[in-house]
Protein backbone atom coordinates (compact mmCIF):
# COMPACT_ATOMS: atom_id res chain seq x y z
CA UNK A 1 0.00 0.00 0.00
CA UNK A 2 1.03 3.61 -0.47
CA UNK A 3 1.05 5.04 3.06
CA UNK A 4 1.17 8.46 4.63
CA UNK A 5 3.26 9.18 7.70
CA UNK A 6 0.27 8.23 9.83
CA UNK A 7 -0.11 4.87 8.12
CA UNK A 8 2.85 3.24 9.80
CA UNK A 9 0.38 0.91 11.44
CA UNK A 10 -1.26 -1.12 8.76
CA UNK A 11 -1.84 -4.77 8.53
CA UNK A 12 -1.43 -8.28 9.61
CA UNK A 13 0.45 -11.56 10.05
CA UNK A 14 1.04 -13.90 12.95
CA UNK A 15 4.64 -13.84 14.10
CA UNK A 16 4.53 -15.76 17.36
CA UNK A 17 2.00 -16.94 19.87
CA UNK A 18 3.54 -16.60 23.28
CA UNK A 19 0.91 -15.55 25.83
CA UNK A 20 0.58 -11.90 26.72
CA UNK A 21 -2.60 -12.54 28.70
CA UNK A 22 -3.45 -15.87 30.28
CA UNK A 23 -6.85 -17.50 30.56
CA UNK A 24 -8.33 -18.04 34.01
CA UNK A 25 -8.02 -21.57 35.30
CA UNK A 26 -11.75 -22.07 34.65
CA UNK A 27 -12.31 -20.73 31.12
CA UNK A 28 -15.49 -18.78 30.47
CA UNK A 29 -18.26 -20.70 28.74
CA UNK A 30 -20.28 -19.50 25.79
CA UNK A 31 -23.88 -18.92 26.82
CA UNK A 32 -26.74 -20.91 25.33
CA UNK A 33 -28.26 -17.77 23.84
CA UNK A 34 -24.98 -16.93 22.06
CA UNK A 35 -24.68 -20.49 20.76
CA UNK A 36 -28.28 -20.60 19.55
CA UNK A 37 -28.09 -17.19 17.87
CA UNK A 38 -24.85 -18.16 16.10
CA UNK A 39 -26.44 -21.34 14.74
CA UNK A 40 -29.53 -19.38 13.67
CA UNK A 41 -27.33 -16.86 11.83
CA UNK A 42 -25.59 -19.51 9.72
CA UNK A 43 -28.71 -21.57 9.08
CA UNK A 44 -30.66 -18.50 7.98
CA UNK A 45 -28.21 -16.12 6.36
CA UNK A 46 -25.27 -18.07 4.94
CA UNK A 47 -26.23 -17.44 1.32
CA UNK A 48 -27.47 -13.90 1.96
CA UNK A 49 -24.04 -13.10 3.40
CA UNK A 50 -22.39 -14.32 0.18
CA UNK A 51 -24.80 -12.21 -1.87
CA UNK A 52 -23.94 -9.18 0.26
CA UNK A 53 -20.23 -9.74 -0.29
CA UNK A 54 -20.74 -10.09 -4.05
CA UNK A 55 -22.31 -6.64 -4.15
CA UNK A 56 -19.56 -5.07 -2.02
CA UNK A 57 -16.71 -6.60 -4.06
CA UNK A 58 -18.02 -4.93 -7.24
CA UNK A 59 -16.74 -1.54 -6.08
CA UNK A 60 -13.07 -0.79 -6.72
CA UNK A 61 -12.62 1.21 -3.53
CA UNK A 62 -8.87 1.70 -3.87
CA UNK A 63 -7.63 5.18 -2.94
CA UNK A 64 -7.34 7.64 -5.82
CA UNK A 65 -4.48 10.13 -5.51
CA UNK A 66 -5.73 13.67 -5.13
CA UNK A 67 -9.34 12.67 -4.44
CA UNK A 68 -10.39 12.41 -0.78
CA UNK A 69 -12.50 9.38 0.06
CA UNK A 70 -15.55 11.48 0.91
CA UNK A 71 -15.37 12.98 -2.62
CA UNK A 72 -14.50 9.78 -4.46
CA UNK A 73 -17.47 8.68 -6.64
CA UNK A 74 -16.71 4.98 -6.23
CA UNK A 75 -16.39 5.31 -2.45
CA UNK A 76 -19.65 7.25 -2.33
CA UNK A 77 -21.38 4.57 -4.40
CA UNK A 78 -19.98 1.84 -2.12
CA UNK A 79 -21.36 3.65 0.92
CA UNK A 80 -24.74 3.90 -0.80
CA UNK A 81 -24.68 0.14 -1.21
CA UNK A 82 -23.80 -0.24 2.46
CA UNK A 83 -26.65 2.06 3.40
CA UNK A 84 -29.14 0.10 1.32
CA UNK A 85 -28.01 -3.19 2.83
CA UNK A 86 -28.02 -1.89 6.41
CA UNK A 87 -31.47 -0.32 6.18
CA UNK A 88 -32.93 -3.39 4.51
CA UNK A 89 -31.70 -5.44 7.51
CA UNK A 90 -33.35 -3.07 9.97
CA UNK A 91 -30.09 -1.51 11.14
CA UNK A 92 -29.47 2.21 11.48
CA UNK A 93 -26.93 4.00 9.30
CA UNK A 94 -24.83 7.13 9.73
CA UNK A 95 -22.40 8.58 7.17
CA UNK A 96 -19.67 10.76 8.65
CA UNK A 97 -17.68 11.15 5.43
CA UNK A 98 -14.65 8.97 5.85
CA UNK A 99 -16.49 6.79 8.36
CA UNK A 100 -19.78 4.92 8.21
CA UNK A 101 -21.44 3.67 11.40
CA UNK A 102 -24.08 0.92 11.20
CA UNK A 103 -25.83 0.30 14.49
CA UNK A 104 -28.23 -1.87 16.44
CA UNK A 105 -29.68 -0.82 19.80
CA UNK A 106 -30.01 2.38 21.79
CA UNK A 107 -27.91 1.95 24.93
CA UNK A 108 -25.32 4.55 25.92
CA UNK A 109 -22.90 1.71 26.54
CA UNK A 110 -21.57 0.52 23.17
CA UNK A 111 -19.54 -2.23 21.53
CA UNK A 112 -17.55 -1.14 18.48
CA UNK A 113 -16.75 -3.52 15.63
CA UNK A 114 -14.04 -1.90 13.52
CA UNK A 115 -13.56 -2.61 9.80
CA UNK A 116 -12.63 -0.79 6.61
CA UNK A 117 -14.22 -0.59 3.17
CA UNK A 118 -11.24 0.51 1.09
CA UNK A 119 -8.93 -1.98 -0.61
CA UNK A 120 -5.45 -2.35 -2.05
CA UNK A 121 -4.86 -2.25 -5.82
CA UNK A 122 -5.35 -5.41 -7.84
CA UNK A 123 -3.79 -6.37 -11.15
CA UNK A 124 -6.66 -7.82 -13.25
CA UNK A 125 -4.21 -9.78 -15.39
CA UNK A 126 -3.35 -11.90 -12.35
CA UNK A 127 -6.91 -13.09 -11.70
CA UNK A 128 -8.94 -15.84 -13.40
CA UNK A 129 -11.93 -13.52 -13.31
CA UNK A 130 -12.11 -9.83 -12.50
CA UNK A 131 -10.94 -9.04 -8.95
CA UNK A 132 -14.13 -6.99 -8.71
CA UNK A 133 -16.44 -9.91 -9.41
CA UNK A 134 -17.01 -12.45 -6.64
CA UNK A 135 -15.70 -15.68 -8.14
CA UNK A 136 -17.42 -18.69 -6.61
CA UNK A 137 -16.74 -21.21 -9.39
CA UNK A 138 -13.06 -21.16 -10.38
CA UNK A 139 -12.04 -22.94 -7.18
CA UNK A 140 -15.05 -24.59 -5.55
CA UNK A 141 -15.31 -23.79 -1.87
CA UNK A 142 -13.50 -20.46 -2.21
CA UNK A 143 -14.94 -16.94 -2.50
CA UNK A 144 -12.34 -15.12 -4.61
CA UNK A 145 -12.11 -11.36 -5.10
CA UNK A 146 -10.40 -8.23 -3.86
CA UNK A 147 -11.63 -7.51 -0.34
CA UNK A 148 -13.04 -10.95 0.41
CA UNK A 149 -10.68 -11.33 3.35
CA UNK A 150 -9.61 -7.69 3.76
CA UNK A 151 -12.16 -6.29 4.66
CA UNK A 152 -15.42 -6.56 2.74
CA UNK A 153 -15.94 -10.15 3.82
CA UNK A 154 -15.85 -9.17 7.50
CA UNK A 155 -18.27 -6.29 6.80
CA UNK A 156 -20.82 -8.67 5.27
CA UNK A 157 -20.33 -11.07 8.19
CA UNK A 158 -20.88 -8.34 10.77
CA UNK A 159 -24.05 -7.14 9.03
CA UNK A 160 -25.67 -10.56 9.20
CA UNK A 161 -24.46 -11.21 12.73
CA UNK A 162 -26.30 -8.05 13.76
CA UNK A 163 -29.33 -9.05 11.69
CA UNK A 164 -29.50 -12.44 13.44
CA UNK A 165 -29.30 -10.78 16.86
CA UNK A 166 -32.10 -8.42 15.84
CA UNK A 167 -34.24 -11.28 14.55
CA UNK A 168 -33.90 -13.20 17.80
CA UNK A 169 -34.95 -10.16 19.82
CA UNK A 170 -32.02 -10.47 22.20
CA UNK A 171 -32.13 -7.65 24.78
CA UNK A 172 -28.90 -5.68 24.46
CA UNK A 173 -27.34 -3.85 27.39
CA UNK A 174 -24.88 -2.32 24.93
CA UNK A 175 -25.48 -0.88 21.49
CA UNK A 176 -23.63 -2.59 18.64
CA UNK A 177 -21.84 -0.26 16.22
CA UNK A 178 -20.07 -1.39 13.04
CA UNK A 179 -17.46 1.19 12.02
CA UNK A 180 -16.44 1.14 8.34
CA UNK A 181 -13.47 3.42 7.67
CA UNK A 182 -12.80 4.28 4.03
CA UNK A 183 -9.06 5.08 4.03
CA UNK A 184 -7.39 2.43 6.19
CA UNK A 185 -5.13 1.36 3.34
CA UNK A 186 -4.00 4.84 2.40
CA UNK A 187 -4.44 7.55 5.05
CA UNK A 188 -5.13 7.20 8.75
CA UNK A 189 -5.16 10.94 9.45
CA UNK A 190 -8.93 11.46 8.99
CA UNK A 191 -9.58 8.65 11.46
CA UNK A 192 -7.03 10.06 13.89
CA UNK A 193 -8.84 13.40 13.70
CA UNK A 194 -12.23 11.71 14.09
CA UNK A 195 -11.42 9.82 17.28
CA UNK A 196 -10.18 13.05 18.88
CA UNK A 197 -13.57 14.71 18.51
CA UNK A 198 -16.04 11.84 18.95
CA UNK A 199 -17.03 9.70 21.88
CA UNK A 200 -16.03 6.16 21.01
CA UNK A 201 -17.50 2.84 22.17
CA UNK A 202 -16.22 1.61 25.51
CA UNK A 203 -15.58 -1.95 24.25
CA UNK A 204 -13.99 -2.50 20.84
CA UNK A 205 -12.82 -5.24 18.53
CA UNK A 206 -11.37 -5.02 15.02
CA UNK A 207 -12.23 -7.77 12.57
CA UNK A 208 -9.31 -7.06 10.27
CA UNK A 209 -6.62 -9.47 11.42
CA UNK A 210 -6.41 -13.00 12.80
CA UNK A 211 -7.66 -15.30 15.52
CA UNK A 212 -7.55 -16.10 18.38
CA UNK A 213 -7.06 -12.52 19.69
CA UNK A 214 -4.42 -10.02 18.63
CA UNK A 215 -2.95 -7.95 21.46
CA UNK A 216 0.30 -6.73 19.88
CA UNK A 217 1.10 -5.27 16.47
CA UNK A 218 4.40 -4.39 14.87
CA UNK A 219 5.04 -0.88 13.62
CA UNK A 220 4.87 -0.29 9.86
CA UNK A 221 7.81 1.47 8.24
CA UNK A 222 9.28 2.33 4.85
CA UNK A 223 12.98 2.88 4.20
CA UNK A 224 13.62 4.95 1.08
CA UNK A 225 16.85 5.11 -0.91
CA UNK A 226 17.38 6.80 -4.27
CA UNK A 227 20.04 5.43 -6.63
CA UNK A 228 21.21 8.10 -9.06
CA UNK A 229 21.11 7.17 -12.74
CA UNK A 230 24.49 7.58 -14.44
CA UNK A 231 25.04 7.16 -18.16
CA UNK A 232 28.19 5.13 -18.77
CA UNK A 233 29.79 4.72 -22.18
CA UNK A 234 31.14 1.21 -21.97
CA UNK A 235 31.42 -2.03 -23.88
CA UNK A 236 31.28 -3.94 -20.60
CA UNK A 237 28.17 -5.76 -19.49
CA UNK A 238 25.92 -3.60 -17.32
CA UNK A 239 22.36 -3.50 -15.96
CA UNK A 240 20.41 -0.92 -17.93
CA UNK A 241 17.08 -1.30 -16.14
CA UNK A 242 15.68 -2.95 -13.02
CA UNK A 243 12.08 -2.83 -11.85
CA UNK A 244 9.73 -4.62 -9.47
CA UNK A 245 6.90 -4.24 -6.99
CA UNK A 246 3.36 -2.93 -7.08
CA UNK A 247 2.65 -1.38 -3.68
CA UNK A 248 4.34 -1.18 -0.30
CA UNK A 249 2.33 -3.66 1.70
CA UNK A 250 2.59 -6.45 -0.87
CA UNK A 251 5.49 -8.85 -1.29
CA UNK A 252 6.06 -8.43 -5.04
CA UNK A 253 5.86 -11.43 -7.31
CA UNK A 254 7.18 -9.65 -10.40
CA UNK A 255 10.60 -8.16 -11.20
CA UNK A 256 12.48 -7.42 -14.40
CA UNK A 257 16.08 -6.66 -15.38
CA UNK A 258 17.54 -5.54 -18.70
CA UNK A 259 21.25 -6.21 -19.24
CA UNK A 260 23.23 -4.55 -22.05
CA UNK A 261 26.27 -5.99 -23.85
CA UNK A 262 25.22 -9.49 -22.86
CA UNK A 263 26.19 -12.64 -24.76
CA UNK A 264 25.28 -16.29 -24.96
CA UNK A 265 27.83 -17.21 -22.29
CA UNK A 266 26.16 -14.94 -19.72
CA UNK A 267 22.74 -16.25 -20.71
CA UNK A 268 23.79 -19.87 -20.27
CA UNK A 269 25.42 -19.13 -16.92
CA UNK A 270 22.33 -17.39 -15.57
CA UNK A 271 19.96 -20.04 -16.91
CA UNK A 272 21.95 -22.73 -15.17
CA UNK A 273 21.93 -20.80 -11.88
CA UNK A 274 18.19 -20.18 -12.21
CA UNK A 275 17.56 -23.92 -11.96
CA UNK A 276 18.83 -23.90 -8.36
CA UNK A 277 15.96 -21.76 -7.03
CA UNK A 278 12.66 -23.02 -5.69
CA UNK A 279 9.40 -21.07 -5.71
CA UNK A 280 10.53 -18.54 -8.34
CA UNK A 281 10.59 -18.83 -12.12
CA UNK A 282 12.80 -16.89 -14.52
CA UNK A 283 12.25 -16.10 -18.17
CA UNK A 284 15.14 -15.08 -20.44
CA UNK A 285 15.18 -13.26 -23.79
CA UNK A 286 18.47 -12.42 -25.57
CA UNK A 287 18.19 -10.12 -28.56
CA UNK A 288 20.97 -8.02 -30.15
CA UNK A 289 23.18 -8.30 -27.05
CA UNK A 290 20.34 -7.16 -24.80
CA UNK A 291 19.27 -9.72 -22.20
CA UNK A 292 15.86 -9.29 -20.56
CA UNK A 293 15.13 -11.37 -17.47
CA UNK A 294 11.80 -11.52 -15.72
CA UNK A 295 11.21 -13.17 -12.34
CA UNK A 296 7.89 -14.52 -11.11
CA UNK A 297 7.58 -15.25 -7.40
CA UNK A 298 4.48 -15.22 -5.23
CA UNK A 299 2.70 -12.22 -3.77
CA UNK A 300 1.77 -12.00 -0.10
CA UNK A 301 0.99 -9.42 2.55
CA UNK A 302 4.25 -7.70 3.44
CA UNK A 303 3.57 -8.25 7.15
CA UNK A 304 4.02 -11.97 6.39
CA UNK A 305 6.96 -12.07 3.97
CA UNK A 306 7.58 -15.73 4.75
CA UNK A 307 4.34 -16.57 2.94
CA UNK A 308 5.47 -15.05 -0.35
CA UNK A 309 8.42 -15.29 -2.71
CA UNK A 310 9.86 -11.82 -3.26
CA UNK A 311 10.84 -11.47 -6.92
CA UNK A 312 13.03 -8.41 -6.33
CA UNK A 313 15.77 -9.95 -4.12
CA UNK A 314 15.58 -13.26 -6.00
CA UNK A 315 16.27 -11.56 -9.31
CA UNK A 316 19.06 -9.54 -7.69
CA UNK A 317 20.50 -12.75 -6.24
CA UNK A 318 20.46 -14.38 -9.67
CA UNK A 319 22.75 -11.53 -10.77
CA UNK A 320 24.91 -11.58 -7.64
CA UNK A 321 27.91 -13.38 -9.16
CA UNK A 322 28.85 -10.17 -10.96
CA UNK A 323 29.80 -6.82 -9.38
CA UNK A 324 27.82 -4.41 -11.48
CA UNK A 325 28.89 -0.91 -12.55
CA UNK A 326 27.42 1.85 -10.36
CA UNK A 327 25.08 3.34 -12.93
CA UNK A 328 21.83 3.35 -10.92
CA UNK A 329 20.27 -0.01 -11.71
CA UNK A 330 23.57 -1.79 -11.09
CA UNK A 331 24.07 0.11 -7.84
CA UNK A 332 20.62 -0.91 -6.67
CA UNK A 333 21.24 -4.59 -7.42
CA UNK A 334 24.59 -4.48 -5.62
CA UNK A 335 22.95 -2.80 -2.62
CA UNK A 336 20.18 -5.37 -2.38
CA UNK A 337 22.62 -8.26 -2.56
CA UNK A 338 25.01 -6.75 0.00
CA UNK A 339 22.46 -5.50 2.53
CA UNK A 340 19.28 -7.57 2.16
CA UNK A 341 19.88 -10.78 0.24
CA UNK A 342 17.26 -13.52 0.48
CA UNK A 343 16.82 -13.17 4.25
CA UNK A 344 13.71 -11.63 5.79
CA UNK A 345 15.09 -10.04 8.97
CA UNK A 346 17.72 -7.53 7.82
CA UNK A 347 20.63 -9.49 9.30
CA UNK A 348 22.98 -8.26 6.53
CA UNK A 349 21.85 -4.63 6.95
CA UNK A 350 24.40 -3.28 9.42
CA UNK A 351 23.19 -3.64 13.00
CA UNK A 352 19.47 -3.05 12.41
CA UNK A 353 18.20 -6.61 13.01
CA UNK A 354 16.55 -7.37 16.35
CA UNK A 355 13.94 -9.61 17.96
CA UNK A 356 11.30 -9.46 20.69
CA UNK A 357 10.34 -12.63 22.57
CA UNK A 358 6.58 -12.09 22.08
CA UNK A 359 6.39 -9.99 18.92
CA UNK A 360 9.13 -11.80 17.00
CA UNK A 361 11.79 -10.35 14.68
CA UNK A 362 11.73 -7.20 12.65
CA UNK A 363 11.14 -8.07 9.00
CA UNK A 364 12.84 -6.24 6.15
CA UNK A 365 11.42 -6.60 2.62
CA UNK A 366 12.10 -4.63 -0.57
CA UNK A 367 8.63 -4.08 -1.98
CA UNK A 368 8.66 -1.32 -4.61
CA UNK A 369 11.18 0.16 -7.04
CA UNK A 370 9.94 3.52 -8.30
CA UNK A 371 11.22 4.79 -11.63
CA UNK A 372 12.11 8.49 -11.61
CA UNK A 373 13.75 10.58 -14.33
CA UNK A 374 17.14 10.76 -12.64
CA UNK A 375 16.98 7.97 -10.09
CA UNK A 376 15.58 4.64 -8.99
CA UNK A 377 13.86 4.76 -5.62
CA UNK A 378 13.95 1.59 -3.55
CA UNK A 379 11.24 1.26 -0.90
CA UNK A 380 11.97 -1.29 1.81
CA UNK A 381 9.08 -2.33 4.03
CA UNK A 382 9.91 -2.96 7.68
CA UNK A 383 7.71 -4.35 10.46
CA UNK A 384 9.30 -3.53 13.79
CA UNK A 385 8.54 -5.01 17.22
CA UNK A 386 9.23 -3.36 20.53
CA UNK A 387 12.82 -3.51 21.74
CA UNK A 388 14.49 -0.57 20.00
CA UNK A 389 13.58 3.08 19.89
CA UNK A 390 12.87 4.67 16.54
CA UNK A 391 15.83 6.98 17.13
CA UNK A 392 18.21 4.06 17.62
CA UNK A 393 16.87 2.19 14.61
CA UNK A 394 17.06 5.26 12.38
CA UNK A 395 20.68 5.86 13.41
CA UNK A 396 21.59 2.24 12.64
CA UNK A 397 19.91 2.44 9.23
CA UNK A 398 21.73 5.65 8.38
CA UNK A 399 25.06 4.22 9.51
CA UNK A 400 24.63 1.07 7.43
CA UNK A 401 23.74 3.03 4.29
CA UNK A 402 26.55 5.56 4.79
CA UNK A 403 29.16 2.84 5.34
CA UNK A 404 28.12 0.97 2.21
CA UNK A 405 28.02 4.19 0.17
CA UNK A 406 31.54 5.10 1.25
CA UNK A 407 32.93 1.61 0.74
CA UNK A 408 31.71 1.37 -2.86
CA UNK A 409 31.68 5.10 -3.77
CA UNK A 410 28.05 4.66 -4.69
CA UNK A 411 25.83 7.42 -6.06
CA UNK A 412 22.83 7.15 -3.78
CA UNK A 413 20.76 9.36 -1.51
CA UNK A 414 19.12 8.35 1.75
CA UNK A 415 15.58 9.72 1.65
CA UNK A 416 13.23 10.38 4.56
CA UNK A 417 12.30 7.10 6.22
CA UNK A 418 8.95 6.31 7.85
CA UNK A 419 9.35 4.34 11.07
CA UNK A 420 6.12 3.51 12.86
CA UNK A 421 5.79 2.44 16.47
CA UNK A 422 4.75 -1.02 17.64
CA UNK A 423 1.57 -1.34 19.68
CA UNK A 424 0.77 -3.53 22.68
CA UNK A 425 -2.73 -3.66 24.18
CA UNK A 426 -2.60 -3.99 27.96
CA UNK A 427 -6.15 -3.04 28.94
CA UNK A 428 -8.83 -5.17 27.28
CA UNK A 429 -11.04 -7.02 29.81
CA UNK A 430 -13.04 -8.72 27.04
CA UNK A 431 -10.08 -10.84 25.86
CA UNK A 432 -11.18 -13.90 27.86
CA UNK A 433 -14.67 -13.70 26.36
CA UNK A 434 -13.28 -13.66 22.83
CA UNK A 435 -10.90 -16.53 23.54
CA UNK A 436 -13.80 -18.56 24.93
CA UNK A 437 -15.87 -17.92 21.80
CA UNK A 438 -12.95 -18.96 19.63
CA UNK A 439 -12.32 -22.16 21.60
CA UNK A 440 -16.01 -23.08 21.67
CA UNK A 441 -16.53 -22.86 17.92
CA UNK A 442 -13.15 -24.14 16.71
CA UNK A 443 -12.36 -26.79 19.30
CA UNK A 444 -8.85 -25.34 19.60
CA UNK A 445 -8.03 -25.47 23.31
CA UNK A 446 -5.57 -23.34 25.26
CA UNK A 447 -5.94 -20.47 22.80
CA UNK A 448 -3.77 -17.50 23.71
CA UNK A 449 -3.38 -13.93 22.44
CA UNK A 450 -0.91 -13.41 19.61
CA UNK A 451 1.22 -10.73 18.01
CA UNK A 452 0.94 -9.80 14.33
CA UNK A 453 3.35 -8.32 11.84
CA UNK A 454 1.45 -5.14 11.12
CA UNK A 455 -1.23 -2.98 12.59
CA UNK A 456 -4.97 -2.49 12.60
CA UNK A 457 -7.17 0.39 13.69
CA UNK A 458 -7.25 -1.28 17.12
CA UNK A 459 -4.62 1.15 18.34
CA UNK A 460 -6.98 4.09 17.83
CA UNK A 461 -9.98 2.70 19.75
CA UNK A 462 -10.20 2.28 23.54
CA UNK A 463 -9.15 -1.17 24.72
CA UNK A 464 -9.49 -2.64 21.24
CA UNK A 465 -8.10 -6.01 20.20
CA UNK A 466 -8.39 -7.81 16.87
CA UNK A 467 -10.56 -10.90 16.46
CA UNK A 468 -10.23 -12.65 13.08
CA UNK A 469 -11.22 -13.13 10.33
CA UNK A 470 -8.24 -15.39 9.49
CA UNK A 471 -7.45 -18.64 11.26
CA UNK A 472 -4.08 -19.27 12.87
CA UNK A 473 -1.80 -21.38 10.72
CA UNK A 474 -3.60 -20.47 7.50
CA UNK A 475 -2.04 -18.26 4.86
CA UNK A 476 -3.41 -14.73 4.82
CA UNK A 477 -4.45 -13.81 1.28
CA UNK A 478 -5.33 -10.12 1.70
CA UNK A 479 -3.13 -7.87 -0.50
CA UNK A 480 -2.17 -10.84 -2.68
CA UNK A 481 -3.25 -11.35 -6.27
CA UNK A 482 -5.24 -14.39 -5.17
CA UNK A 483 -7.34 -13.04 -2.32
CA UNK A 484 -10.11 -15.31 -1.10
CA UNK A 485 -11.97 -16.60 1.89
CA UNK A 486 -13.31 -20.15 2.00
CA UNK A 487 -17.05 -20.61 2.32
CA UNK A 488 -16.40 -22.80 5.36
CA UNK A 489 -14.42 -20.04 7.07
CA UNK A 490 -17.00 -17.43 6.06
CA UNK A 491 -19.70 -19.41 7.88
CA UNK A 492 -17.47 -20.06 10.88
CA UNK A 493 -16.75 -16.33 11.13
CA UNK A 494 -20.48 -15.63 11.10
CA UNK A 495 -20.93 -17.99 14.04
CA UNK A 496 -18.05 -16.51 16.03
CA UNK A 497 -18.89 -12.87 15.32
CA UNK A 498 -22.54 -13.42 16.19
CA UNK A 499 -21.66 -15.16 19.45
CA UNK A 500 -19.03 -12.56 20.34
CA UNK A 501 -21.48 -9.69 19.78
CA UNK A 502 -24.09 -11.40 21.93
CA UNK A 503 -21.65 -12.08 24.75
CA UNK A 504 -20.20 -8.55 24.69
CA UNK A 505 -23.51 -6.69 24.36
CA UNK A 506 -26.17 -8.70 26.22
Amino acid sequence: MNLTKFNQFVKVGVICSLPLFSLPSQALKVSNIAQQTAEYAVNTYSQAMVDSLAKLVQYNTVATKGIPSDQNPTHIAFKKELQQQALSLGLDYQDDGYIVIIGLGNSKERVGIITHGDIQPANPDKWVKSPFELDTTSEPGKLIGRGTEDDKGPIATALYAMKAIKDEGIPLNKRLELYVYMAEESDWQPLIDYVKTHELPQTNITIDAEYPVVTAEKGYGTLKIAFNKLQKQTFDTYIKHFEGGYFGSQIPEDAKAVIENADINLLEKLMKKAQSYQGVNFDFTLKDNQLTITALGKSAHSSKPQEGVNAIPYLADLLADHRWPNNGAGTLVNFINDNIGLGLEGKKFGEIAYHDDFMGPMTVSPTVIKQHKDSLELNINIRRPKGKTATQLRAEITQAIASWKLQYLAELTELDHQIGDPFVQSDAPHIDTLLSVFTHFTGISNAQPISIGGGTNSRLFPGAVAFGPSMPGEKYTGHSEHEFITKKQFDLNLKMYTAAMVELAK
